[in-house]
């Protein structure tokens, strides 16, 4: 799921936000997601792990190539 070379993870949000709890909603806009088909590259650290996995029905994530 990522890149060991670089060290970054692509976050795409595919589903929207609309009828899931506040916080779902507050970690997709601190991922920069806050619009649908919205794509970011992100550092792989623990806390963006962490953001990933609390809105992973929400993201799709790949590898950076």
């Amino acid at each position: 799921m990522t890149n060991a070379k670089t060290g970054r993870v692509r976050v795409t949000q595919i589903r929207s936000p609309i009828g899931r709890r506040g916080d779902q909603r507050a970690t997709l806009v601190g991922l920069g997601l806050n619009k649908m088909n919205r794509t970011r590259e992100l550092e792989d650290t623990p806390s963006v792990r962490g953001m990933i996995n609390k809105v992973i029905h929400l993201v799709r994530v790949d590898d950076v190539s």
